[in-house]
């Protein structure tokens, strides 16, 4: 049975909440992503690797977050077009608590597995 509107506006404002919480991640990461200074005279070696190494987690983190706010674009999409709800393996729609869980997901348990 395909989702009522109700259903609809729950996982839109569930979307736009994850955008949100996404945005204001990104801003306070963007301090932990910044170059890191090789001035040995200020910091030591292993100081210097520590923040080498903080600086790739936090580019990657930011990397994740930049897919799933693409993954949040396409479920609103998938909405406006009526594809939304619908696996694009098989075709049969997806679960609702699943689509609850995770409304940016494009596969049903069946095909995701």
């Amino acid at each position: 049975m395909p989702l009522t509107d109700t259903e609809i506006q729950e996982i839109k404002e569930r979307l736009l909440q994850l955008k949100s919480e996404l945005l204001a991640i990104e801003e306070s990461g963007r301090e932990a992503a910044r170059p890191v200074q090789l001035d040995q005279a200020s910091v030591g070696r292993l100081s210097r690797m520590d923040a080498m190494q903080a600086q790739s987690m936090a580019m990657a983190a930011g990397r994740r977050r930049e897919e799933q706010l693409a993954r949040i674009a396409g479920a609103f999409r998938r909405i406006e077009s009526g594809d939304f709800g619908y696996c694009f393996v098989c075709g049969e729609e997806i679960g609702l608590e699943r689509l609850r869980f995770d409304p940016t997901t494009t596969r049903c348990i069946g095909c995701k597995e």
